[in-house]
């Protein structure tokens, strides 16, 4: 079904002229264009109500989103960590040379060490 033609208007308008009569034409035509504005202003009223609650569903997705990214990112850090915590132990690296030199200083270091420990141990005993 096209849209209507102006004939088809003419022959529309000559019957309800006849049915109706000239006094009540008028009067029907402004109920009916009231009941058209009527009609307009209950669907935009719906199509807003529609526009809004998706764009508040549109929110919702998009938190509900950006908390499951949040998660997946806090996943993907701590299995990483985990990998490079692990790999520090798989693969230990191997010590560090010590020159000759260090290595004599560090013995005596120590042998003066346990010599203070082994006076003071002395001390203790002459003492008590």
């Amino acid at each position: 079904m096209g849209q209507l033609g102006i004939g088809e208007l003419m022959i529309i308008f000559v019957i309800a002229l006849l049915v109706f009569g000239p006094k009540k034409l008028p009067e029907l035509g402004k109920s009916l264009g009231k009941g058209l504005r009527e009609f307009k202003k209950a669907t935009d009223d719906l199509k807003s109500n529609w526009d809004e609650h998706t764009k508040d569903f549109d929110k919702t997705v998009n938190d509900i989103k950006s908390t499951v990214k949040d998660a997946t990112d806090d996943i993907k850090r701590s299995a990483d960590m985990r990998t490079n915590f692990y790999e520090e132990y798989d693969n230990p690296e191997p010590p560090a040379e010590v020159p000759p030199a260090k290595l004599e200083e560090a013995q005596k270091d120590d042998d003066s060490k346990d010599d203070s420990k082994k006076d003071d141990a002395k001390k203790e005993v002459h003492q008590a």
